[in-house]
Protein backbone atom coordinates (compact mmCIF):
# COMPACT_ATOMS: atom_id res chain seq x y z
CA UNK A 1 0.00 0.00 0.00
CA UNK A 2 1.25 3.52 -0.84
CA UNK A 3 2.09 5.97 1.95
CA UNK A 4 -0.86 8.31 1.13
CA UNK A 5 -3.18 5.29 1.12
CA UNK A 6 -1.93 4.12 4.51
CA UNK A 7 -2.27 7.63 5.95
CA UNK A 8 -5.87 7.66 4.73
CA UNK A 9 -6.46 4.37 6.58
CA UNK A 10 -4.96 5.89 9.76
CA UNK A 11 -7.23 8.93 9.40
CA UNK A 12 -10.26 6.69 8.99
CA UNK A 13 -9.25 4.72 12.10
CA UNK A 14 -8.97 7.98 14.06
CA UNK A 15 -12.48 9.05 13.04
CA UNK A 16 -13.90 5.61 13.89
CA UNK A 17 -12.24 5.73 17.32
CA UNK A 18 -13.73 9.17 18.09
CA UNK A 19 -17.24 8.08 17.15
CA UNK A 20 -17.20 4.71 18.90
CA UNK A 21 -15.42 5.82 22.09
CA UNK A 22 -17.93 8.64 22.59
CA UNK A 23 -20.57 5.95 23.26
CA UNK A 24 -18.33 3.67 25.35
CA UNK A 25 -17.22 1.39 22.52
CA UNK A 26 -13.71 0.72 21.24
CA UNK A 27 -14.44 0.52 17.51
CA UNK A 28 -13.42 -3.00 16.46
CA UNK A 29 -16.25 -3.42 13.97
CA UNK A 30 -15.36 -0.06 12.43
CA UNK A 31 -11.65 -0.91 12.25
CA UNK A 32 -12.53 -4.22 10.64
CA UNK A 33 -14.64 -2.42 8.04
CA UNK A 34 -11.87 0.12 7.29
CA UNK A 35 -9.18 -2.55 6.93
CA UNK A 36 -11.43 -4.74 4.81
CA UNK A 37 -12.16 -1.86 2.42
CA UNK A 38 -8.42 -1.07 2.30
CA UNK A 39 -7.66 -4.63 1.19
CA UNK A 40 -5.88 -5.89 4.32
CA UNK A 41 -5.48 -9.67 4.55
CA UNK A 42 -7.89 -11.51 6.89
CA UNK A 43 -5.00 -12.80 9.03
CA UNK A 44 -3.99 -9.18 9.66
CA UNK A 45 -7.42 -7.74 10.36
CA UNK A 46 -8.56 -9.64 13.45
CA UNK A 47 -5.42 -9.31 15.62
CA UNK A 48 -4.93 -5.68 14.56
CA UNK A 49 -8.55 -4.86 15.42
CA UNK A 50 -8.20 -6.54 18.82
CA UNK A 51 -5.04 -4.59 19.71
CA UNK A 52 -6.70 -1.30 18.70
CA UNK A 53 -9.74 -2.33 20.70
CA UNK A 54 -7.64 -2.92 23.82
CA UNK A 55 -5.91 0.45 23.47
CA UNK A 56 -9.09 2.47 22.96
CA UNK A 57 -11.14 0.52 25.51
CA UNK A 58 -8.48 1.22 28.15
CA UNK A 59 -8.78 4.98 27.60
CA UNK A 60 -12.56 4.90 27.31
CA UNK A 61 -13.03 2.84 30.47
CA UNK A 62 -10.76 5.21 32.39
CA UNK A 63 -12.60 8.33 31.20
CA UNK A 64 -16.06 7.00 32.01
CA UNK A 65 -14.89 5.63 35.38
CA UNK A 66 -13.38 9.00 36.32
CA UNK A 67 -16.73 10.59 35.53
CA UNK A 68 -18.28 8.07 38.01
CA UNK A 69 -20.45 6.21 35.53
CA UNK A 70 -18.95 2.73 36.06
CA UNK A 71 -20.67 0.01 38.12
CA UNK A 72 -18.69 -3.10 39.11
CA UNK A 73 -21.83 -4.83 40.42
CA UNK A 74 -23.42 -4.49 36.98
CA UNK A 75 -20.34 -5.62 35.06
CA UNK A 76 -19.12 -8.77 36.81
CA UNK A 77 -22.09 -11.10 36.09
CA UNK A 78 -21.83 -10.30 32.38
CA UNK A 79 -18.03 -10.73 32.40
CA UNK A 80 -17.97 -14.00 34.38
CA UNK A 81 -18.51 -16.34 31.40
CA UNK A 82 -17.74 -13.77 28.72
CA UNK A 83 -13.99 -13.71 29.34
CA UNK A 84 -13.28 -17.47 29.07
CA UNK A 85 -15.66 -17.82 26.12
CA UNK A 86 -14.01 -14.86 24.36
CA UNK A 87 -10.73 -16.78 24.68
CA UNK A 88 -12.40 -19.85 23.16
CA UNK A 89 -13.89 -17.77 20.35
CA UNK A 90 -10.51 -16.15 19.70
CA UNK A 91 -9.04 -19.59 18.97
CA UNK A 92 -11.80 -20.45 16.51
CA UNK A 93 -12.21 -19.45 12.89
CA UNK A 94 -15.73 -20.36 11.85
CA UNK A 95 -17.60 -19.31 8.68
CA UNK A 96 -20.79 -17.81 10.07
CA UNK A 97 -22.66 -15.98 7.26
CA UNK A 98 -26.15 -16.79 8.56
CA UNK A 99 -25.21 -15.81 12.09
CA UNK A 100 -23.76 -12.53 10.83
CA UNK A 101 -26.99 -11.79 8.99
CA UNK A 102 -29.03 -12.41 12.13
CA UNK A 103 -26.79 -10.34 14.37
CA UNK A 104 -26.57 -7.58 11.78
CA UNK A 105 -30.36 -7.49 11.63
CA UNK A 106 -30.58 -7.16 15.40
CA UNK A 107 -28.13 -4.27 15.37
CA UNK A 108 -30.04 -2.46 12.63
CA UNK A 109 -33.33 -2.95 14.49
CA UNK A 110 -31.71 -1.60 17.66
CA UNK A 111 -30.46 1.44 15.76
CA UNK A 112 -33.94 2.09 14.35
CA UNK A 113 -35.43 2.04 17.84
CA UNK A 114 -32.83 4.46 19.17
CA UNK A 115 -33.39 6.83 16.26
CA UNK A 116 -37.16 6.69 16.76
CA UNK A 117 -37.06 7.11 20.55
CA UNK A 118 -33.76 8.68 21.63
CA UNK A 119 -35.15 10.47 24.67
CA UNK A 120 -34.00 10.70 28.27
CA UNK A 121 -33.10 7.66 30.36
CA UNK A 122 -35.93 5.70 31.97
CA UNK A 123 -35.87 4.20 35.45
CA UNK A 124 -33.63 1.13 35.58
CA UNK A 125 -33.75 -2.24 37.33
CA UNK A 126 -31.01 -4.75 38.12
CA UNK A 127 -30.80 -7.86 35.89
CA UNK A 128 -31.16 -11.32 37.40
CA UNK A 129 -27.64 -12.64 37.88
CA UNK A 130 -28.28 -15.92 36.07
CA UNK A 131 -29.64 -14.06 33.06
CA UNK A 132 -26.71 -11.64 33.08
CA UNK A 133 -24.18 -14.50 33.25
CA UNK A 134 -25.86 -16.31 30.33
CA UNK A 135 -26.13 -13.18 28.18
CA UNK A 136 -22.52 -12.30 28.93
CA UNK A 137 -21.34 -15.77 27.92
CA UNK A 138 -23.06 -15.56 24.54
CA UNK A 139 -21.67 -12.09 23.91
CA UNK A 140 -18.17 -13.15 24.99
CA UNK A 141 -18.13 -16.04 22.53
CA UNK A 142 -19.39 -13.72 19.80
CA UNK A 143 -16.70 -11.20 20.71
CA UNK A 144 -13.96 -13.79 20.30
CA UNK A 145 -15.36 -15.14 17.03
CA UNK A 146 -15.70 -11.72 15.40
CA UNK A 147 -12.57 -10.03 16.75
CA UNK A 148 -14.61 -7.43 18.64
CA UNK A 149 -15.12 -6.79 22.34
CA UNK A 150 -18.84 -7.53 22.43
CA UNK A 151 -19.82 -4.07 23.64
CA UNK A 152 -21.60 -3.34 20.37
CA UNK A 153 -24.14 -5.95 21.50
CA UNK A 154 -24.04 -5.38 25.29
CA UNK A 155 -24.93 -1.68 25.21
CA UNK A 156 -28.25 -2.12 23.36
CA UNK A 157 -29.15 -5.02 25.67
CA UNK A 158 -28.46 -2.91 28.79
CA UNK A 159 -30.51 0.00 27.44
CA UNK A 160 -33.47 -1.90 26.01
CA UNK A 161 -33.82 -4.12 29.08
CA UNK A 162 -33.52 -1.01 31.24
CA UNK A 163 -30.65 -2.54 33.19
CA UNK A 164 -28.56 0.65 32.98
CA UNK A 165 -28.79 4.29 32.03
CA UNK A 166 -26.96 5.50 28.95
CA UNK A 167 -23.63 6.64 30.40
CA UNK A 168 -23.53 3.75 32.87
CA UNK A 169 -24.12 1.34 29.98
CA UNK A 170 -21.27 3.02 28.08
CA UNK A 171 -18.91 2.70 31.06
CA UNK A 172 -19.76 -0.96 31.70
CA UNK A 173 -19.49 -1.79 28.00
CA UNK A 174 -16.04 -0.18 27.80
CA UNK A 175 -14.65 -2.45 30.53
CA UNK A 176 -16.53 -5.45 29.06
CA UNK A 177 -14.86 -4.74 25.73
CA UNK A 178 -11.44 -4.42 27.36
CA UNK A 179 -11.51 -7.77 29.19
CA UNK A 180 -13.03 -9.63 26.24
CA UNK A 181 -10.55 -8.14 23.78
CA UNK A 182 -7.65 -9.18 26.01
CA UNK A 183 -9.07 -12.71 26.21
CA UNK A 184 -9.76 -12.82 22.47
CA UNK A 185 -6.24 -11.65 21.65
CA UNK A 186 -4.78 -14.25 24.03
CA UNK A 187 -6.82 -16.93 22.25
CA UNK A 188 -5.67 -15.70 18.87
CA UNK A 189 -2.01 -15.64 19.91
CA UNK A 190 -2.30 -19.10 21.45
CA UNK A 191 -3.38 -20.35 18.02
CA UNK A 192 -0.05 -19.10 16.61
CA UNK A 193 -1.42 -15.92 15.05
CA UNK A 194 1.14 -13.10 15.40
CA UNK A 195 0.41 -9.38 15.75
CA UNK A 196 1.29 -7.80 12.38
CA UNK A 197 3.76 -4.87 12.33
CA UNK A 198 1.25 -2.65 10.53
CA UNK A 199 -0.86 -2.66 13.71
CA UNK A 200 1.20 -0.14 15.68
CA UNK A 201 0.73 3.02 13.55
CA UNK A 202 -2.99 2.21 13.48
CA UNK A 203 -2.98 1.87 17.28
CA UNK A 204 -1.45 5.34 17.57
CA UNK A 205 -4.25 6.82 15.46
CA UNK A 206 -6.87 4.92 17.45
CA UNK A 207 -5.43 6.16 20.76
CA UNK A 208 -5.74 9.79 19.71
CA UNK A 209 -9.32 9.27 18.53
CA UNK A 210 -10.20 7.30 21.66
CA UNK A 211 -8.91 10.04 23.95
CA UNK A 212 -10.99 12.70 22.18
CA UNK A 213 -14.17 10.66 21.83
CA UNK A 214 -14.24 9.22 25.35
CA UNK A 215 -13.70 12.68 26.87
CA UNK A 216 -16.61 14.08 24.88
CA UNK A 217 -18.88 11.12 25.67
CA UNK A 218 -18.15 10.92 29.39
CA UNK A 219 -18.18 14.62 30.23
CA UNK A 220 -19.57 16.80 27.44
CA UNK A 221 -22.30 15.12 25.41
CA UNK A 222 -25.83 14.73 26.74
CA UNK A 223 -27.78 11.48 26.76
CA UNK A 224 -29.81 12.20 23.62
CA UNK A 225 -26.69 12.98 21.58
CA UNK A 226 -25.00 9.81 22.81
CA UNK A 227 -28.05 7.72 21.82
CA UNK A 228 -28.01 9.28 18.35
CA UNK A 229 -24.31 8.51 17.99
CA UNK A 230 -24.88 4.98 19.26
CA UNK A 231 -27.56 4.50 16.61
CA UNK A 232 -25.05 5.55 13.92
CA UNK A 233 -22.50 3.11 15.34
CA UNK A 234 -25.08 0.30 15.31
CA UNK A 235 -26.04 1.06 11.69
CA UNK A 236 -22.39 0.95 10.61
CA UNK A 237 -21.74 -2.30 12.47
CA UNK A 238 -25.01 -3.87 11.32
CA UNK A 239 -24.45 -3.05 7.66
CA UNK A 240 -20.88 -4.31 7.93
CA UNK A 241 -22.10 -7.66 9.29
CA UNK A 242 -24.93 -8.00 6.78
CA UNK A 243 -22.91 -7.12 3.69
CA UNK A 244 -19.41 -8.35 4.65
Amino acid sequence: MSEPGFLAVCAAVLVVAILYSSVGHAGASGYIAVMTLAGFAPEVIRPAALVMNIAVASITATQFARARHFSWSLLWPFALLAVPLAFVGGRMALPTPVFKLLVGGVLLASAARLLAKPGADAETRSPARGVAVGVGGVLGLLAGLTGTGGGIFLTPVLLFMRWAQTKQAAAVSAVFILVNSLAGLAGSLSADRAIPAVTWPLVAAALVGGAVGSYLGSQRLDVTVIKRLLAIVLVVAGLKLVFA
